[in-house]
């Protein structure tokens, strides 16, 4: 009987430090900032702060050296401009997976390899792409089974709401028809291999797109009474709307990982310390309380923060730059609790 009550313990104490270990909260590390700590610097900041999810968007030899031991699960990033010679050439893609995947492994814990990220039929900036990323995504998955680490690295990729229409009511939401033959087979390969598909799912655009429609508070979790389709804030109502558009291309159970969420503390409309610091912490609290969406209800959101690090040399609008959860001095922007 003591044998049976110790192995049942024991059983008990797994499943919690399971639990534990699959903790749905990350933050993106970004490193356009020339002010910033260094990668060594950055991974005791997470671990400090009970962060145990990271996404990076390069394979920087100093960030896997200073993840090694650390228990941080990562999202790894492949940049569009290596998608045509990863899809045209299996032997590329395998080549770039031991040099930055099993090199690491499994001191690092890679989680997902995002193959590409918002490549898009509809942005000029990233359309040349389009024809690359089911290729790159199908040899990069092809060489993580070789080397027997499917079981624990996926292979996906990365998209952007962007590429939905209807999405109001989110269960009206499809594809655009102008993206469906690039993201349909994509959805397709992800199902019949079991993995999932990463969005960035930004309420702070919706907000600002349409501010006469989005009420604030919708899109800072602080409305009180739900929409007229149920909904309390725009988080889930964008992420539904993907989850149905995703469903109706024939990707039912694919799961959705959220691999960017953010809202910006300057630079424009809409961009203030109060309003990034309410989204934040109530994206920590709605993440952390795992109740999922009415879509998806008492389904974990995984979720990664954007970002790190106010990054002062990032191109684009102004606000690109304070996305940041802490300063670059390593001071928290919030006094957020992440764990």
């Amino acid at each position: 009987m003591a044998n049976f009550l110790v192995f049942v313990f024991v059983g008990m104490l797994m499943t919690c430090l399971q639990i534990i270990d699959a903790q749905p909260l990350g933050v993106c590390y970004g490193r356009n900032g020339n002010n910033l700590p260094s990668s060594q610097d950055v991974v005791n900041l997470y671990k400090a702060n009970g962060i145990t999810n990271m996404r990076v968007y390069d394979p920087i030899p100093e960030t896997l050296t200073a993840l090694k031991g650390s228990n941080i699960s990562i999202i790894l990033d492949i940049s569009n401009d290596n998608l045509q010679p990863f899809s045209t050439n299996p032997k590329a893609a395998e080549n770039w997976v031991i040099a930055n995947i099993k090199s690491y492994f499994p001191q690092v814990k890679f989680k997902y390899i995002s193959v590409g990220n918002e490549v898009s039929p509809k942005n000029v900036g990233t359309s040349q792409f389009v024809p690359f990323v089911l290729p790159a995504l199908r040899n990069v998955q092809q060489a993580i089974t070789k080397f027997r680490m499917q079981n624990q690295v996926k292979a996906t990729t990365t998209i952007d709401t962007g590429l939905l229409k209807n999405t109001y009511p989110p269960a009206k939401s499809v594809f655009s028809d102008d993206v469906t033959s690039f993201i349909n087979p994509i959805i397709g390969f992800l199902k019949q291999n079991n993995l999932p598909l990463l969005a960035n799912v930004y309420p702070y655009y919706g907000y600002i797109g349409n501010p006469g429609q989005v009420p604030l508070p919708y899109a800072l979790f602080t409305q009180q009474k739900p929409d007229p389709t149920g909904y309390h804030n725009l988080f889930d109502a964008m992420l539904d709307a993907t989850y149905y558009a995703v469903e109706k291309a024939g990707g039912d159970n694919v799961q959705i990982v959220v691999a960017e969420s953010g809202w910006p503390s300057d630079g424009g409309f809409g961009a203030s310390m109060e309003n990034a610091g309410t989204y934040y912490r109530n994206l920590i609290s709605h993440v952390k309380l795992g109740a999922g969406t009415p879509h998806k209800p008492g389904k974990a959101i995984e979720t990664y923060l954007f970002a790190m690090f106010d990054e002062n040399i990032k191109i684009g609008a102004e606000t690109e730059k304070h996305f940041g959860v802490f300063h670059p001095d390593k001071n928290q922007k919030y006094n957020l609790t992440f764990n």
